[in-house]
């Protein structure tokens, strides 16, 4: 799997956390170690690092690929991970999030990530928990739906109303091609897919991902180490406004600053990292330090 897996930003995430020998490293999204098998190699310190991820399919990866080694692997959002290591008076030296949607995901037609791919109509990262598409895209209002693809979808109110309403006079609906081609078919050609905001409305909700970005952002320097450093990366404005903002607020406050910026603009991917990876074309990473 991991060949099929390309870590983003990986060289810029090295740079800015400086990985040496010893440190301890906590990986929020650890999906399939792209980012965290690079660390791990310089650091050395398995005992007193930790790899989070809600997906049951990264978590039997993780646990194949460092079986014989002494490191601790949660199976949970990251949120929860961070109240439970906070709670254990767990620190460590940097810590990584990667708040995108793995590639692997976005592979597996089953998952229903995909809009180009035929599944099941599901988005759960954790599919432990009950909430799906399906049950948003088949059951949910059309007043419901045309709230969420404004606000996560960032759709126009126009285009929200225009797509909530071919929802909803044409479910009920069984897979992601069926509803993509549904939305695309009744939608002006724009240079992306029709359906791409769509998509994300839904993931989104069915994740409850800004919500878990927002509450997780305050306890991470709480998490860290003095000196130790925090890199985290988005794939969308939601997500990096919610980081921006936070990162503003906690460097911005003088001697009482929780936060020292690495860099003031986020980081994005080079040409030749575009050509080989596509899909890091919107990935942007912000990294500070705690003071």
């Amino acid at each position: 799997m991991e060949e099929h897996h390309k870590p983003v930003l990986l060289k810029e995430v090295l740079r800015v956390l400086d990985p040496k020998l010893g440190e301890s490293y906590l990986d929020l999204t650890a999906g399939y170690a792209g980012h965290a098998s690079r660390i791990l190699g310089v650091t050395r310190n398995y005992k007193d690092s930790c790899l989070v991820d809600r997906d049951d399919y990264a978590v039997e990866i993780l646990k194949s690929k460092y079986e014989s080694e002494e490191i601790k692997i949660l199976h949970m959002e990251f949120y929860s991970a961070a109240l439970q290591l906070l709670q254990c008076g767990n620190t460590f030296d940097m810590i990584l999030a990667d708040f995108g949607v793995s590639s692997p995901q976005l592979d597996q037609g089953d998952r229903g990530f995909s809009f180009s791919k035929e599944g099941a109509l599901d988005m759960r990262m954790d599919r432990r928990q009950n909430l799906t598409a399906a049950e948003i895209v088949n059951k949910w209002s059309e007043r419901e739906l045309i709230e969420i693809f404004e606000k996560y979808g960032e759709m126009s109110p126009g285009f929200s109303r225009k797509v909530a309403k071919i929802i909803v006079t044409s479910r009920p609906f069984t897979n992601t091609l069926e509803l993509a081609d549904a939305i695309a078919g009744n939608a002006r050609h724009t240079r992306i897919h029709p359906a791409t905001k769509a998509f994300q409305a839904i993931r989104i909700v069915v994740n409850d991902e800004l919500v878990q970005i927002e509450k997780t952002l305050p306890l991470l320097p709480k998490l860290l180490n003095k000196g130790g450093r925090l890199a985290i990366i988005t794939f969308h404005s939601l997500e990096d406004r919610l980081v921006k903002d936070y990162f503003k607020e906690a460097s911005s406050l003088g001697e009482e600053s929780k936060l020292k910026l690495i860099n003031k603009n986020p980081i994005v991917a080079e040409k030749v990292e575009l050509v080989n990876n596509p899909r890091a074309r919107s990935a942007k990473l912000r990294a500070a330090v705690v003071c």
